[in-house]
């Protein structure tokens, strides 16, 4: 069966840090792309990075792009999103994906986590 469990979000104050990380199993992960996406109370779920299954080619929304990398680990099947320089607005429950191709839109991911909660404080 296949799960992604996400894990390392908390609360920060703005302007801190948080690293993400998505734990992959039961799937060939390295021929996967995966993608981190968020969801703010009463928004829609946003795309927020993706990465190729190699590592080679990766993708930020406009709004973490200088903040946020995304990278991942094929041989420990984990994925890893470094925020740094939070802001309020990054405030959100995070979810990991993965995805045949690297794409930004929701819809195209077929396996998602449970999601973990990033807080902000201003």
């Amino acid at each position: 069966q296949v799960q992604l469990v996400e894990s390392g979000g908390g609360l920060v104050q703005a302007g801190g840090s948080l690293r993400l990380s998505c734990a992959a199993s039961g799937r060939t992960f390295r021929s996967y792309a995966m993608g981190w996406f968020r969801q703010a109370p009463g928004k829609e779920r946003e795309f927020v990075a993706a990465i190729s299954w190699n590592g080679g080619s990766t993708y930020y929304a406009d709004s973490v792009k200088g903040r946020f990398t995304i990278s991942r680990d094929n041989a420990q099947n984990t994925v890893v999103l470094q925020m740094n320089s939070l802001k309020a607005e990054d405030r959100a429950v995070y979810y990991c994906a993965s995805c045949p191709r690297v794409v930004v839109i929701p819809s195209e991911y077929d396996i998602w986590g449970q999601g973990t909660q990033v807080t902000v404080s201003s």
